[in-house]
């Protein structure tokens, strides 16, 4: 992998007394600088985060050091490589993508590489495959996209001398004392069924998409309004990752004319049930009223245009990745401000029709 800081020799000082035959290092730099390693890494990579006094400094004590980085060296002086590896399970899926661009985008600004190991199956040789490539001391640190059970296995299966970070389902993991990042969407789910109850509708069915706990946020925060309502909670259908599934959910629910609204648990799954009931005769919103989680690039285009659950799933990978750099650098975690996931009305919830 490519991107790492690291030194290379120099047959004579520059104005300085070196401790041994080595040259400066990258620690060096930003102790005499009286900076951290991560600033010194972020004029190496132009960062405009640096303020041009500081990086004027940084630069000046670099020269008179003699420190030459060269990325394709694998350690700094402290034994920690200058990179981030992703573990995740897809890299296509809309939460998982935009969670990656966000860890790439947070590491161009802090000066890391990034490398990406996809965890093929919650099975026991894939976890260990993944979790023996990320091991290796001078690997750096790792991210784990822990939404589904692949990630969870290998956040679960790191050793602890491995400085990791995840971004996880709401709440987090059970039984796991890494540092986890996680959008919670509860209320917003609660707010999204709320909307659906305050059209008129009798009730809101559930097609969720798989959890790792099994009792994911956006389930539980369904379930808690129409508990709240005193509605009926209805038997949850519950679909994969792939669409196909979440359209034979919508053909168990186009062919029951009781259902006027329906919560998915993403927005592909909305689009699948929309598809669904297109084909069974039942119009959106004015038959059936559908919400989806995410909102997807392209949710405000489709017609009708999607309400959804907006979740900022790229500011959640720049979370994870500051965290991160934290660990490796030996510095407190920086606080959150991370945006709550919040509903976008459109077009596709409607008042229930009274027949």
């Amino acid at each position: 992998m490519a991107g790492f800081d690291g030194t290379t020799g120099n047959d004579h000082d520059v104005g300085v007394t070196r401790r041994s035959s080595t040259t400066p290092s990258i620690r060096d730099v930003a102790a005499t600088a009286g900076v951290s390693y991560q600033t010194v890494s972020r004029v190496l990579n132009d960062s405009p985060r640096v303020n041009a006094g500081t990086r004027s400094h940084v630069l000046e004590v670099i020269a008179r050091l003699g420190y030459r980085p060269n990325r394709a060296a694998r350690a700094l002086g402290s034994g920690l490589s200058n990179s981030v590896t992703v573990v995740i399970a897809n890299t296509t899926l809309y939460g998982y993508a935009a969670t990656l661009q966000g860890i790439e985008e947070a590491a161009r600004s802090e000066g890391f590489a990034v490398g990406v190991r996809v965890v093929e199956s919650d099975g026991p040789v894939d976890v260990r495959h993944a979790v023996e490539h990320v091991s290796d001391p001078d690997a750096g640190g790792v991210v784990v996209i822990a939404f589904d059970t692949a990630g969870a296995e290998v956040l679960r299966a790191l050793p602890a001398k491995v400085p990791a970070v995840a971004a996880t389902e709401a709440g987090g993991l059970t039984g796991v004392s890494r540092s986890m990042i996680f959008l919670d969407e509860r209320q917003a789910a609660a707010d999204a069924t709320g909307h659906l109850l305050d059209l008129g509708h009798h009730t809101v069915h559930h097609v969720a998409i798989p959890s790792e706990s099994g009792t994911s946020a956006r389930r539980a925060g369904w379930r808690t309004a129409l508990e709240d309502a005193g509605a009926l909670v209805p038997e949850v259908l519950t679909a994969g990752w792939d669409v196909r599934s979440a359209y034979e959910a919508g053909v168990r629910l186009a062919a029951d004319t009781a259902v006027t609204a329906v919560l998915c648990g993403n927005d592909d799954t909305a689009l699948a049930v929309r598809r669904a009931l297109y084909e069974a005769g039942r119009d959106v919103p004015g038959d059936v009223s559908i919400i989806g989680f995410d909102d997807v690039p392209g949710a405000a285009y489709w017609t009708p245009a999607l309400t959804t659950v907006r979740m900022d799933f790229v500011a959640l990978g720049r979370a994870c990745l500051t965290a991160i750099a934290a660990e490796l650098a030996g510095e407190p975690q920086p606080p959150l401000a991370l945006a709550p996931p919040s509903l976008v009305i459109r077009e596709s919830t409607a008042p229930r029709r009274n027949n």
